[in-house]
């Protein structure tokens, strides 16, 4: 018999509604339809049974992919028909379509609107409109508020197995074999009890010893004590585990038994402490969230392998774990013993978090995005803030999947029934279209009525409300919107639109000719909008562009930033750009003041980070009272040295044209007191000098520019030195030396190579250079060529290994070093695994008033990532993307030309810049 009310005015009408009702009342059992894996019912058979018994009758959709059978609802007297229409109550788990409904009925099944959710209100508009009255199962609380009708218990379950499984592929992929690889994710088992002997297994293998010694003693940490975490902990209990206080973790982790895994659960009053006097007050607490903090990160967090999360945040409440705090938890354990290659220890104890709440933006701040049953896994890297589909790489092992019950169906759908069946009868004896007052309802089934003849009810009112103080905040969001025109979409454009977008009221539109990319990046970010066209040739479209924005990002050639400048003067937009201050932008300084704008040049890594760090250590001498007497400075972004492998000891991750025409270019620099001055046309390569300051690298230098120009606004015109250059491997510069001797690195315009010519081969085009008639064979342009090198045997190797003697087409350009760009971007790509470096050093002579002398010596090493961005994005991109958001955040507020020279502006950036991996190192030598 279903339950009956405890007042006796209810009980009385109840049975007698009953009794009406009995063989009119129709239940209806809808088909899942909104996500391929959902395989519940709200209801089982054996419940199907009872209220057919009690003279019900019960409609059930087919579906093939439900996971218990049609003939076992078919045995309990379920009748399986598509048509419903005759329901008075029609059940499911997930929301129904909106064209599905059918008007006046009642329906049950998580809706999802409680909190306004913009995604489903169109769902509530339509149930309003066709006057449905709905009950929302997570809205079936008890006296304390407690749901009772719930799967969370199932999502514990499934999150558990699913996490082990993920251990063992992470364990694998640091090169541990461990008894989780044994473990399938949940719905591979036909019910729990398969996954819990799976998980026997594992935990037997454990208990023998099979663990790898070098990865320690493995903890478990759950959050909360709901349904959830019991879930978890109940399958956490198949392995040998023992159970700890959060305050044995720390011990537990470092010393205790490898033959064993260990669990601790974690209530709020073990990490949430008040902020003015660290104590926690349960009752305080639930008045002022906001005045507590959480010590999980630096208490608990250092010594957890595992972190199961069943906990859900609230506004103003402590977070468990922030994006600073992952970068800190990822941070290398240091070695404690001597390391064996095939044993390695781990990177770092916090491995993985399953967020069994797949709360997003929510206790784990990090957790941005829900992984799904098709792919459960992800890798969080703190220092990128990346999340990228893979067990492999650095980071945290993320999982968070929003529908975890529907990986153990059957069990589920039975569980959730158990708890639902009492409650059924009540709502199946009414009518939708009758008033809700007229309701005999329990107070469980009333305070779960959402809506009703067309209106909220009064408790759920405040959804009107909630949506129109969103939809307030959005208009005022959009009038707040910050809004970034990138021009370019190359290398660097991803840490730039990474960082931006970090925060949500900053709108970034991306201008680029480049149709790829910007599919690309569009598919990659969120608040981006992307336009193709070509910005050089289309001004009007590029001034209507700038028009529309608050800054502009140019990622461009240098040589097209003056256009870009003067659409940024007439429309007053701010710019910002990493390419030097040419003496074609230095022209526009006094129109720049004139329209009131700020434009920032100079804010990359060279130059950019070298002036920044440059300046930090002059500043800090001329505190001191001390005088700068040398200063030079070398940077390079290299292929890292495994990835060198070919004759020009270089491979691509910024603009080639850019690399190859800085061979060619003049310079002037400073040396013990006299000026020298290389010209231009390739003399530079001329001027190579060994770098041994990392002997392991085998590094050459050559001046870049002219170096004493920055006496002036380094303010250092005492220096009797002044030098800055370019780093690359040693043997670069003669074979770029044989490409200058052959006129391929000429700037000059080449109409032969227009697209709208017939295209040249690289031998047509080579014979032209060295100056004898086609047709020619092979040898005898080879020799030509050879005549041509100066008969340098590796700088003919290197013509020869990039093809330039044979009848691959010449890319159209609009110069020879244009198109030789072009054929090197296709010749000389990283290959998928392969990384860049950035070498800097700066060092600065300086002279103390003591009398004595000191050198500074400043060194910046940078690493791309596998999978993630290069080295000099890196480095380019996060520079002149903080700069940036301090324009448009106010904190710089200069108008005029700016480059990083002072504190107000260094000093946030380079402090900024290490968050992001860019980190530096500083060392001296003082001579008395």
């Amino acid at each position: 018999m279903l339950r009956a009310f405890s007042h006796t005015n209810g009980k009385c009408v109840f049975r007698n509604a009953k009794c009406w009702h009995r063989h009119k009342s129709v239940l209806a059992i809808r088909r899942e339809d909104v996500n391929a894996w959902e395989r519940r019912a709200p209801l089982a058979p054996k419940h199907v049974k009872e209220l057919t018994q009690m003279g019900y009758k019960v409609l059930v959709q087919p579906s093939n992919r439900r996971a218990i059978h049609e003939k076992d609802y078919i045995k309990a007297g379920g009748i399986i028909q598509e048509d419903i229409s005759e329901a008075s109550l029609i059940v499911g788990v997930k929301r129904p379509p909106e064209d599905k409904l059918i008007p006046k009925k009642n329906y049950a099944f998580f809706s999802h609107t409680i909190k306004a959710q913009e995604a489903n209100m169109p769902l509530l508009d339509e149930i309003l409109r066709q006057e449905i009255r709905l009950f929302d199962y997570e809205k079936m609380v008890d006296r304390k508020g407690m749901r009772i009708v719930a799967f969370g218990k199932w999502a514990g379950v499934a999150g558990m197995i699913n996490i082990l499984h993920g251990l063992g592929l992470r364990f694998l992929a640091l090169g541990h074999h461990t008894p989780f690889m044994h473990i399938g994710m949940a719905h591979n088992y036909r019910n729990s009890s398969q996954a819990v002997q799976a998980v026997r297994d594992a935990g037997y293998e454990i208990s023998l010893g099979l663990m790898p010694k070098s990865v320690g003693p493995l903890t478990f940490v759950f959050t909360g004590t709901g349904n959830v975490s019991k879930g978890a902990q109940e399958m956490f209990s198949a392995l040998p585990c023992e159970f700890v206080e959060p305050h044995e973790l720390k011990e537990v982790s470092r010393s205790g038994d490898l033959r064993k895994v260990y669990g601790t659960v974690l209530s709020r009053h073990h990490h949430l402490v008040r902020k003015q006097d660290g104590l926690y007050d349960p009752v305080d607490y639930e008045k002022h969230p906001e005045l507590y903090t959480s010590r999980f990160n630096s208490d608990i967090a250092p010594y957890t392998t595992c972190l199961i999360n069943g906990i859900y945040w609230e506004q103003h409440t402590p977070r468990l774990l922030s994006r600073q705090d992952a970068q800190k938890l990822l941070m290398p354990v240091k070695s404690t013993s001597a390391t064996i290659e095939g044993c390695p220890e781990l990177p770092h104890k916090l491995l993985a978090i399953c967020d069994i709440s797949a709360d997003t933006g929510g206790s784990i701040e990090f957790m941005t995005e829900c992984t799904t049953i098709d792919s459960p896994f992800c890798m969080y890297d703190a220092d990128q803030h990346i999340i990228h589909d893979s067990v492999e790489g650095s980071g945290i092992l993320m999982c968070s999947i929003d529908n975890l019950p529907a990986q153990l169906p059957v069990e589920a759908t039975e569980y959730f029934g158990d708890m639902l069946f009492p409650y059924i009868e009540e709502m199946l004896l009414s009518e939708g279209s009758e008033p809700l007052e007229r309701q005999n309802y329990s107070t469980v089934v009333r305070d779960a009525v959402i809506a009703s003849n067309g209106s909220l009810t009064a408790k759920y009112q405040y959804i009107q409300k909630l949506r129109e103080s969103r939809e307030y905040t959005q208009m005022l969001k959009m009038d707040n919107k910050k809004r970034v025109l990138l021009l370019g979409s190359g290398y660097v454009s991803g840490p730039v639109i990474e960082y931006l977008t970090r925060d949500s009221n900053v709108d970034i539109t991306v201008a680029s000719v480049t149709k790829e990319q910007l599919e690309q990046l569009t598919e990659k970010y969120n608040n981006i909008t992307s336009v193709h066209m070509d910005i050089i040739k289309h001004e009007e479209k590029l001034n209507s562009l700038v028009k529309k924005h608050n800054l502009v990002i140019s990622l461009l050639p240098y040589s097209a930033h003056p256009l870009v400048a003067k659409k940024c003067i007439d429309n007053k937009v701010n710019l910002v750009t990493a390419s030097y201050l040419t003496p074609a932008m230095k022209e526009l300084r006094e129109s720049v003041e004139a329209a009131g704008i700020t434009v920032i040049s100079e804010m990359g890594l060279d130059p950019g980070l070298d002036h920044m760090l440059a300046m930090e250590c002059i500043d800090k001498a001329k505190e001191v009272g001390a005088t700068v007497v040398s200063y030079t400075s070398f940077c390079g972004g290299l292929p890292a040295p495994e990835c060198s492998d070919n004759p020009l000891r270089y491979k691509f991750s910024w603009s080639p044209q850019g690399v190859l025409l800085n061979t060619v270019q003049s310079a002037t620099y400073l040396k013990n007191g006299e000026i020298v001055n290389i010209p231009a046309g390739g003399a530079v390569l001329d001027s190579v000098t060994p770098m041994d300051f990392f002997p392991g690298l085998n590094l050459e230098g050559f001046p870049n520019r002219d170096s004493t120009k920055y006496a002036e606004p380094y303010g250092i015109q005492t220096a009797h030195t002044l030098l800055r250059g370019t780093l690359r491997y040693k043997g670069y510069s003669k074979t770029m030396g044989g490409f200058v001797k052959l006129g391929l690195i000429s700037p000059d315009p080449y109409p032969l190579l227009s697209s709208t010519t017939p295209p040249l081969t690289w031998k047509e085009l080579m014979c032209k250079l060295v100056g004898i008639k086609q047709p020619v064979e092979y040898d005898v342009l080879k020799e030509a060529v050879f005549s041509k090198l100066e008969k340098d045997q590796s700088q003919l190797e290197a013509v020869e290994w990039l093809g330039l003697l044979g009848d691959e087409p010449v890319p159209a350009a609009d110069s020879i070093v244009g198109a030789l760009a072009k054929h090197m971007e296709i010749k000389l790509p990283f290959g998928t695994g392969e990384r860049d470096m950035i070498v800097m050093r700066n060092e600065i002579g300086l002279e103390h008033p003591s009398g004595h002398l000191e050198k500074k010596f400043i060194d910046l090493v940078v690493y791309g990532d596998n999978k993630g961005y290069s080295a000099m994005a890196k480095s380019v991109g996060y520079p002149t993307a903080i700069a940036a958001k301090m324009v448009l955040d106010g904190e710089i507020d200069a108008k005029g030309m700016v480059i990083p020279l002072t504190k107000n502006v260094y000093g946030p950036i380079l402090e900024r810049v290490q968050a992001e991996g860019i980190v530096y190192s500083t060392h001296s030598i003082v001579k008395h």
